[in-house]
């Protein structure tokens, strides 16, 4: 009789384990891309991360799974590879329109800039040191008046 609690016991244990393993295995890919996103949201910044290693983790990731056509694997690594591919689409949109985003908005600003000095007329790009007033041309140094 106890010799049975005990079998049960050590069979309970030893699924669990296996159950904790196998969603280790498939999500642990993943968890090191939860902080990236999280980071890149709040500060609106992608400077730091490379779209090219979401390329080739998606370039990897779905040769994996053309490999499964030819010589079959276990499920656990097509659920992993999906899981990635999901994740990479995740971060890979994330980042462009982050930086979509912030190159718009560096446009907007320069464009803006360039466009009025500080004396309050139209400015030009600056080619030429030509000024509306003593004072210098305009605070940002983009751009001259122009008479």
């Amino acid at each position: 009789m106890e010799n049975e609690v005990f079998e049960q016991i050590v069979s309970a244990v030893n699924k669990l384990v296996s159950w904790v393993a196998a969603g280790a295995m498939v999500f642990g890919g993943v968890v090191p891309y939860i902080p990236q996103y999280r980071d890149i949201r709040r500060t609106q910044n992608a400077e730091g991360f490379s779209t090219y290693v979401c390329l080739v983790l998606l370039v990897a990731n779905i040769l994996r799974i053309l490999f499964r056509f030819g010589r079959y694997f276990e499920t656990l690594l097509l659920w992993q590879s999906i899981i990635m591919i999901a994740t990479m689409l995740i971060m890979l949109n994330l980042c462009t329109s982050v930086r979509m985003a912030t190159e718009l908005n560096t446009k907007r600003r320069s464009f803006l800039a360039s466009r009025w000095c500080s004396c309050g007329r139209a400015a030009t790009p600056l080619r030429r040191s030509t000024s509306c007033s003593p004072r210098p041309p305009c605070s940002s140094g983009l751009a001259a008046c122009s008479r």
